[in-house]
């Protein structure tokens, strides 16, 4: 699916100097939050706090502070259990865009309910292998592949873990 690393060809970063945005607020806690027999649905805002700590695998710095996710490309739809993600990559030929849907659709899948059914795709006209990375996200037998290569998977926990 995808080779780690987290440097373009020749060892040198793709985009060595990318554009730094500033982090969201935390989402404060209602109190219907977090009375336990109040059914609490899950909404766009909840997916991107998911989403957004992913760390970007070239760079030192999160998804939400490289502008790659944002929470207006998020679509949920609890009651036909859908997520929707659309993703922008830095540069449009970034080579680390099907490791970074990868590392999104991971996260979704370890933390929502199995009943969820995600689509984790490029945002149209942001890359230059759009459609083939979006058909590549949208094969669960290659996500299910990719997942089972030892390294690989190694690279996107990496991704998913909190910065020390």
């Amino acid at each position: 699916m995808v080779g780690g690393g987290g440097v373009g060809s020749g060892g040198l970063l793709e985009n060595a100097n990318p554009l730094i945005y500033q982090r969201s607020g935390e989402r404060p806690v209602t109190a219907g939050e977090e009375d336990e027999q109040v059914p609490d649905s899950i909404d766009a805002r909840e997916i991107f706090d998911l989403i957004r700590s992913i760390n970007d695998p070239e760079h030192p710095l999160t998804l939400e502070e490289l502008n790659v996710v944002e929470q207006v490309r998020v679509q949920v739809s609890d009651p036909e259990s859908t997520v929707a993600v659309a993703f922008t990559p830095t540069i449009p030929h970034c080579s680390m865009a099907t490791l970074i849907g990868l590392s999104i659709k991971v996260k979704l899948l370890r933390s929502l309910p199995q009943r969820f059914k995600m689509d984790v795709h490029i945002t149209p006209g942001t890359h230059a292998s759009e459609h083939a990375v979006n058909k590549q996200l949208a094969d669960k037998e290659r996500v299910a592949a990719a997942l089972e290569n030892t390294h690989l998977l190694e690279v996107v926990n990496q991704c998913l873990s909190a910065r020390p």
